[in-house]
This record gives structure tokens, sequence and C-alpha cells, in this order.
């Protein structure tokens, strides 16, 4: 089957919070409960930002799909006969995507969701990462977002839908998406229980 994203990025449909958030570093993760059923986020780790202006929003950042990059950048030929893969980032807006970088050297207009972890919409400068010899170093692309009306992620949390933990970039860009949500579970365990005693 042919992957048909397009290359529209979400942080210009989101251009007022993304204005508001722009040197807020706010980001936290969620960790469904082991009892959240709704199969969009049963055992994900969601990074969410909330800009001062608009509601809470992220992306998914232990889904990652069948799909390889070289499918979405195919005229990019550092991705060829490469496994790097496109994650599923929420179901808001799935058809589009999403780039979360680290680095030091942002471009403009990028949104700091943690120290020198930013979402971009730059697609000039995303492609040329994507033509270096690593391609996805520091880069995650994500196939959707994820997003809340206001004062819905709050009943969610209250109704022990979510754990809330501090994000941190090396969860984000450095552990097997597999081990995230088991690893940030028992975190949140232990966070409950020091919380009771």
């Amino acid at each position: 089957m042919r992957f048909a994203l397009r290359v529209i990025f979400i942080l210009a449909a989101l251009a007022a919070p993304a204005a508001a958030a722009e040197s807020e570093a706010n980001a936290i993760f969620l960790v469904a409960s082991a009892d959240l059923r709704d199969p969009n986020f049963s055992e994900t780790v969601v990074l969410v930002t909330h800009p001062r202006e608009g509601a809470p929003w992220g992306v998914i950042i232990n889904r990652p799909l069948a799909h390889r990059l070289s499918e979405v950048f195919t005229e990019i030929e550092a991705l060829k006969d490469r496994e790097d893969v496109l994650f599923f980032g929420g179901p808001v807006a799935h058809e589009r995507l999403v780039f979360l970088v680290r680095t030091s050297q942002p471009p403009q207009h990028a949104i700091e969701v943690l120290r020198g972890v930013y979402f971009v919409a730059d697609i000039e400068w995303i492609e040329g990462l994507l033509r270096r010899p690593e391609p996805t170093r520091g880069l995650r692309v994500y196939a959707g977002h994820a997003g809340w009306a206001p004062g819905q992620l709050q009943g969610e949390i209250a109704r022990g839908g979510w754990h809330v933990l501090p994000a941190d970039a090396a969860m984000v860009f450095d552990t097997d998406p597999g081990q995230i949500w088991p690893e940030l579970i028992k975190r949140a365990a232990t966070k409950r229980t020091l919380l009771v005693q």
C-alpha cells in the first residue's frame, strides 16, 4: 500500500499556540494508566506542552508505525535502504507531520518544549537533517498529534486516566519505544506509593 502523507505541518495549524509557547519549555509526560482502554492511547506516553494561550497538545512518543521515512520522503537519498520509521503522534490530523528535534541550534519559530528539544515547522531545515549520514539522530517524525479541549485533559487526569511525570529528552530519543511505557508506568506506581505513605 502506498503511504500518502501530505507534508503539511501541524505547527502551521497551531500558529497561535505556537507563538505563545516559543520560549516556554514546559513539557510533561502523560503516562496512560493500565486501565485506559481508548485504543488510541492504550499503553502510550504522550509528550505534552501547554501553551499560555490555547489547549494542551503533544505527540505519542512510543508508537512506531510500519511505514519507513523513505516512503514519506521519497526524494531523499540518505533515507533509502534505511529502517528509520514514522511514529504515530496521535489521532488528530494524522495525515499531517510533526517534527520533534533535539538540537542546540534550532531554526526560527521552533517551539521549545524541553531544554534543547523543539517542535519544528521549517521543512527545508528538516530536510537538511534528513540528508545527514545519520538522518534521525535527534529527530523524530510523527503522523498526527494528540490534543485536548480546554479543561478536558485535567478531567481525564482527575479520573485516573493519566499519570503525570517530568519529561526528559533521553526517554524520547534514546530509549527503545517498546520500553518507554513499561518503564514510566513503573515510575508512576513508585511515585504514587511514595505519595500515599
